[in-house]
């Protein structure tokens, strides 16, 4: 019985999730929930939307023309909402006052 010996009392004042850990993991889930929807809504809107005023009303394309350069859009969409997530969730763990060392 070497080890050190755990008492209740140690066990309780050492929670897996305080909570400041609680508050950053609902920060992450709606930070990942935002960009979740962004990323299903945005493409496919801008899918239809351009297809359809862009393309063929105002550039009077054939619809097959226009099939290929909305889904071009749609893929320029899904990848600026990545490198949107990717910069958030970067800088979501730094602290606020870089530079001021106390």
């Amino acid at each position: 019985m070497d080890g050190p010996i755990r008492t209740t009392s140690d066990a309780a004042s050492a929670p897996p999730y305080s909570r400041g850990n609680e508050s950053s993991l609902v920060s992450a889930l709606k930070t990942l929930l935002f960009f979740t929807i962004l990323m299903v809504t945005l493409p496919i809107g801008l899918y239809f939307t351009t297809k359809a005023y862009v393309f063929e009303g105002s550039m009077k394309m054939s619809s097959s023309d226009s099939y290929f350069y909305a889904a071009i859009v749609a893929v320029l969409a899904v990848h600026v909402v990545l490198a949107l997530f990717v910069y958030v969730a970067w800088n979501e763990g730094t602290p606020k006052g870089k530079g001021k060392h106390e």
